[in-house]
């Protein structure tokens, strides 16, 4: 059975999408059979594998409303990683959930007839607490927070923990923190080594050893439909996101 990792952070511009990409890439390429959702209106990890946003005809918002199956959803990319893909469609997916049955639990039944084809399934959430987002949450069995190392890392992470805590009292039991991930990290700044001393006060073992390095490869490889392995497999941000995949791998070795 997979292991599903929501990836989420309220707070826009840490990385969270640049996560989602790069780090299921980085698993298939070792071997594992990995499924992205793009659970984001944005669609950002949709164009980031290739695709238009506009092109997806069964996506996310298909699964949410009961319209499609998952099977029918999933796009094999190239790059070894299955997506499902999102559309502009489901900008306004949280009005019509509101009327749905089991509307937190949308997404966790819809994939439930996929996930056991899979080593890992990562949720890309949006950047707000959401319905979408709560969907992610009660869909998963773990939380990848990505932080920037910047001076509003901790701003709204309060409330984000607080929403965790909150769903594993009432709709999931078993999410727990998968791991909190330092991105934008440039240690010639004492600003970055503040931030991160701040982060490992809060959440001590749970931060990975690896961190995420501002890199322009890595702004660039989604321009490109492509995640960066793909896009310039030598670069830093490639290397950062090659070891992330094997801590993730690592730690989870007993589930997949």
């Amino acid at each position: 059975m997979a292991k599903i990792i929501a990836i989420a952070n309220q707070k826009g511009g840490v990385g969270k999408t640049t996560t989602a990409i790069n780090l299921a890439s980085g698993i298939a390429a070792q071997g594992k059979r990995v499924l992205l959702i793009d659970l984001d209106p944005q669609g950002n990890s949709t164009s980031g594998y290739g695709m238009p946003k506009r092109g997806a005809k069964v996506s996310t918002y298909e699964l949410l409303i009961g319209a499609a199956e998952a099977r029918d959803a999933i796009v094999h990319t190239e790059y070894r990683v299955d997506v499902i893909p999102s559309n502009i469609q489901l900008t306004g997916a949280e009005i019509e959930l509101v009327a749905l049955d089991r509307r937190e639990f949308r997404l966790r039944d819809a994939l439930a007839s996929v996930v056991g084809n899979y080593d890992f399934v990562f949720i890309d959430c949006p950047p707000s607490l959401t319905l979408l987002t709560l969907n992610g949450l009660c869909a998963c069995d773990s939380v990848l927070v990505p932080i920037q190392c910047e001076f509003f890392a901790l701003e709204g992470l309060s409330e984000l923990m607080s929403t965790i805590r909150t769903v594993k009292k009432m709709y999931n039991r078993y999410i727990e923190i998968e791991g909190v991930l330092l991105t934008m990290y440039d240690g010639r700044l004492n600003l970055t080594l503040q931030v991160v001393q701040e982060v490992k006060k809060y959440f001590g073992d749970k931060v990975y050893k690896t961190t995420i390095p501002r890199n322009v490869r890595l702004s660039e490889a989604p321009s490109y439909g492509m995640p960066v392995n793909y896009y310039d497999g030598g670069s830093k941000g490639a290397e950062a996101y090659a070891f992330l995949a094997a801590e993730v791998i690592k730690k989870n070795r007993g589930g997949v």
